[in-house]
């Protein structure tokens, strides 16, 4: 598992000549009703054991979540089990808010 900044994921996102990663929200549905990234996934926290495999072991992934604890145990998980190219998104949500979308509601 690797980490990725905010910056980092924004910029990837916006290379049309790169495809992009599965954005894995973790997050409960009260905090995504707050606020999310655009065409995430979103598999809570909880449910990762029993749905791990409706996601694809190669391709790239970035796990988020609010400020990058559960995000963390979620892309540990997916690495011992077989995912190759897992990130964890640096402060999550929040960071992304403060450092590319201060557009964005914060809780």
């Amino acid at each position: 598992m690797r980490q990725i900044t905010p910056k980092q994921l924004h910029d990837w996102l916006s290379d049309p000549n790169r495809e992009s990663p599965v954005v894995l929200d973790v997050r409960e549905d009260w905090e995504l009703e707050i606020c999310s990234l655009p065409d995430s996934v979103r598999i809570p926290m909880n449910s990762i054991p029993g749905r791990h495999q409706e996601l694809d072991p190669e391709r790239d992934i970035v796990v988020v979540c609010h400020h990058g604890g559960r995000s963390m145990q979620v892309a540990s998980f997916l690495v011992q089990n077989g995912f190759t190219n897992v990130y964890n998104l640096s402060g999550g949500v929040d960071a992304w808010a403060r450092e590319v979308d201060p557009t964005m509601a914060t809780y």
